[in-house]
């Protein structure tokens, strides 16, 4: 019986530990955020959800062009592929 309440208390005070842990890491970072920070184009752009629901949140940023397009289709005819 005695090896179950240490095994019940010491997934608590784990559990309560790794709480503790974010709080403090959540307002440390906030505390450490400089006044000339600029927001990248995807915080600008926002996110959006899967219609489903079910689906990962993902941000509105668009792709950009490959700068190595070129480069890469020069060594794929190369390669005869």
């Amino acid at each position: 019986m005695d090896s179950k309440l240490i095994i019940i208390a010491s997934i608590v005070v784990g559990v309560a530990a790794i709480a503790v842990i974010e709080i403090y890491a959540t307002a440390n970072q906030q505390n450490n955020l400089s006044d000339d920070l600029v927001l990248s184009q995807a915080a600008k752009e926002g996110s959006f959800a899967s219609p489903s629901g079910l689906g990962a949140e993902l941000n509105k940023e668009q792709w950009h062009e490959d700068p190595w397009a070129e480069k890469a289709k020069a060594i794929r005819e190369k390669a005869g592929k």
